[in-house]
């Protein structure tokens, strides 16, 4: 008989202290992917979703794909949306042999502070003997109850993330060899009480890259089946928003826990690695200043405390007015998120000489009460915001920024979508006629994910932290639930 397998999708990175709402309609242009949709949606793509499909299809298994559900990271997942998600889920479940699932690893819904754990305990009570493999992101937060009720767990080994396939396989082989009777995976997992800074999690350099290097080199080792070091996200008020290793092992849970201990060892003693320290803004924009004068090429200014895809509101102006303050001219920034700056846009039309107030409308650790800041200038561009990804990240997708337009002021251009919208991919600019090489500043709304495509044209990049609610300065912000002490909030703190 043909095994039948359950694939699915639910991808969200939970910023609570993000005013932005995550409604059912966040995931996705206008809600979640179902059915054939959900099928049709990563079928040939570069998601672990995807990869889970190929799989599949290679056991000739019968393919269940309720749901595909993907939002920007944002604030707390509303209760319906979570509870609509998980019940296509498990409604999905029973009667399966197997279940693949792309998950993020750190979701918080208002009625769930643990989205994945929670999700997978109830997929487990359905199916209780059904192997159930997990792919997960780099910066997944990792709960006892995702460890207790999955039997393969596999997370990205890069960020920026260009390997979320190639995760999805590898857990998708180790499930296929349990079916085949080839392994009898087993997982154990270690915690550091350390929450690590996004921006020291990049995994090409420093104590991140070597312990990346750590789990590479342990997968080779006899027995040990996939190895998996998550900063996790820790911009999460719960209990735990701390790095892991996660260790899946052939039938020897002490391996895998003598693994899972010696790297996370590893991981503690050179803990001062993941921590990150912001220069003042107003350094970071001089700097800038002072690459321009050395190069043709655009410098970037990576807003990084009000980055998109760590739940930034993305409608904070302070690194684009200090810029201005600062006497720098030939700014592209963007996207900026404010539907009502869009809406009066379109309303004045391509062509028009307009006056109008932008960003700081989300009241955030950042906006402080501050006004909007007005512009004048020519619209130059409306668009429906759609366009095509070209990679590395989420290849050959379709992107929605909402209705975008393009305001002209002397010294910038300014784009101004309906959502909040990472800069994955050049087509951000071009889909509205903007040409980002020929700009003499970028100020984007991004930490990492914009790098793989705009450092190639670059001559220059500083990271700025504008303290919005995705400042690394974590001092900003108020910890109710999380489990003291932990470094490098505490001082003595003992692993």
């Amino acid at each position: 008989m043909r095994m039948k397998i359950l694939i699915a999708r639910m991808n969200h990175e939970t910023n609570t202290f993000s005013p932005v709402a995550t409604p059912l309609e966040a995931f996705g242009r206008d809600g979640p992917c179902y059915g054939e949709d959900a099928y049709r949606e990563n079928a040939g793509m570069r998601t672990a979703m995807s990869a889970f499909i190929d799989a599949a299809e290679r056991e000739d298994a019968q393919i269940i794909t309720p749901i595909s559900a993907s939002a920007n990271p944002s604030g707390r997942v509303a209760a319906a949306a979570y509870d609509a998600i998980c019940a296509s889920i498990v409604e999905a479940a029973d009667g399966c042999d197997a279940v693949m699932l792309d998950l993020h690893g750190a979701m918080v819904a208002e009625n769930s502070p643990d989205g994945e754990g929670d999700l997978l305990e109830r997929v487990r009570r359905v199916l209780p003997h059904a192997p159930i493999a997990v792919s997960l992101d780099l910066h997944a937060n990792v709960t006892q109850k995702m460890i207790d009720h999955a039997d393969v767990i596999v997370s990205f080994k890069t960020y920026p993330h260009v390997d979320m396939y190639e995760s999805g396989e590898h857990a998708a082989r180790l499930l296929l060899d349990q079916m085949h009777g080839k392994a009898r995976p087993v997982i154990a997992w270690a915690q550091p009480p350390l929450i690590t800074h996004t921006l020291r999690s990049a995994t090409a350099e420093g104590a991140m890259k070597r312990a990346v290097d750590a789990a590479r080199a342990a997968e080779g080792e006899d027995g040990v089946l996939a190895v998996s070091v998550l900063p996790g996200f820790s911009l999460a008020d719960i209990e735990a928003p701390c790095i892991s290793v996660v260790v899946v092992a052939n039938g020897e849970r002490a391996k895998a826990q003598g693994v899972a201990n010696r790297i996370a060892r590893q991981i503690w003693n050179e803990r001062e690695g993941f921590v990150y320290r912001s220069a003042p803004l107003v350094h970071s924009i001089s700097e800038g200043a002072q690459l321009a004068r050395a190069t043709d090429k655009p410098v970037l200014l990576l807003d990084h405390g009000d980055n998109c895809m760590s739940g930034g509101t993305c409608d904070t102006t302070d690194a684009f007015e200090e810029a201005l303050k600062q006497g720098l001219d030939g700014i592209v920034v963007g996207p900026l998120c404010d539907p009502q700056a869009v809406a009066k846009l379109f309303a004045a039309g391509e062509g028009a000489t307009v006056t109008v107030g932008i960003g700081n409308k989300l009241a955030s650790v950042a906006s402080r009460g501050k006004p909007p800041l007005e512009v004048t200038g020519v619209v130059r561009a409306l668009t429906d915001g759609e366009y095509i990804i070209s990679g590395p990240t989420y290849t050959g997708q379709r992107a929605y920024m909402g209705r975008a337009a393009v305001i002209e002021t002397p010294k910038a251009c300014i784009l101004v979508t309906e959502r909040t919208h990472e800069p994955w991919d050049l087509g951000v600019f071009e889909s509205v006629g903007i040409d980002p090489r020929t700009a003499r500043f970028l100020i984007l709304k991004s930490r990492m994910y914009c790098r793989p495509v705009f450092v190639p044209i670059a001559g220059g990049l500083v990271e700025c932290d504008s303290r919005g609610v995705t400042s690394s300065d974590y001092g900003l912000f108020s910890y109710g639930n999380l489990k003291r002490p932990v470094y490098p909030l505490d001082a003595n703190v003992e692993y």
